[in-house]
């Protein structure tokens, strides 16, 4: 096993703290800790808890690879944490009309959201932090996902959130984003049984898209939230996602609320004979 803890970054931050535990794989822990999120889904603590059930071989060489470089080194120096960016909406709002800063504010505000929430609910497990290059990179993962809703399309609805996972595996695999987004479309598709809708090809679409686009952890976030959001949809090669709305517009047509399947008018018995 490679020691990364003798390798630094120019201003003397280590790779990987030699104190940071070593990740424990544990698929029968991650299956568990998924059965409890899908009985409460709105415990995202559980999220992190699969995550980190199903450590990657590749995140390493990954991290390695974009810290120990000089583009890294840009990136730790001008955005070394993305929540006091992205929060600051007064100042993302000096941005022109159309930019990526006022989809981002926009998509937070309707959705009640804040980039520290979600550092909340990382907190949430106790884990120590540690100051290495490991916890930038972490911490820079988990603060881009709500870019990744703006930029690719997909809401936050069930079906919105299991693409965004899946967009997410694409940029940097992971067995948690397949477990999660795979297991998580499938049980999409239970609840409404007997829809025409192409679920499983909207996350395989969302899985793709992911593949095909710059890693957006490895971009300068704040010369990207000034530019036009088409704009950088167009330079990071993210097409429309036709398969979810696809998805949307037949559950519609089907009496079926996108936003709230459990409650949607048609049983799927009734899909099922229609």
């Amino acid at each position: 096993m490679t020691d990364y803890s003798d390798q630094f970054a120019a201003d003397g931050t280590v790779l990987r703290d030699p104190n940071r535990p070593a990740p424990r794989y544990s698929l029968p822990r991650a299956i568990k800790n998924f059965r409890l999120l899908m009985k409460d889904k709105e415990d995202t603590s559980l999220v992190f808890k699969i995550y980190e059930s199903l450590p990657s071989k590749h995140f390493m060489p990954r991290v390695q690879k974009l810290t120990l470089s000089q583009h890294g080194e840009y990136l730790r120096e001008t955005e070394p944490s993305l929540p006091e960016i992205l929060d600051n909406h007064a100042e993302l709002r000096k941005t022109p009309k159309g930019s990526l800063a006022h989809a981002y504010c926009d998509f937070m505000e309707a959705e009640g959201l804040t980039a520290a929430g979600l550092v909340a609910e990382a907190d949430k497990l106790g884990r120590p932090k540690y100051d290495d290059l490991v916890q930038w990179f972490g911490d820079r993962s988990r603060d881009t996902h709500d870019l990744f809703h703006v930029l690719t399309g997909y809401g936050r609805d069930a079906l919105g959130e299991q693409c965004v996972l899946l967009f997410t595996h694409g940029q940097s695999p992971t067995q948690g984003h397949l477990l999660i987004g795979y297991a998580g479309a499938a049980n999409i598709k239970k609840m409404v049984w007997g829809s025409k809708a192409p679920v499983m090809g909207a996350v395989r679409q969302a899985k793709a898209t992911g593949r095909g686009a710059p890693r957006l952890i490895e971009q300068p976030i704040r010369e990207l939230l000034k530019q036009p959001v088409e704009s950088v949809r167009k330079a990071l090669n993210i097409p429309e996602p036709t398969q979810y709305r696809e998805c949307h517009r037949i559950w519609r047509e089907e009496g079926i609320d996108p936003y709230n399947l459990l409650a949607s008018a048609n049983t799927p018995q009734e899909l099922a004979s229609a």
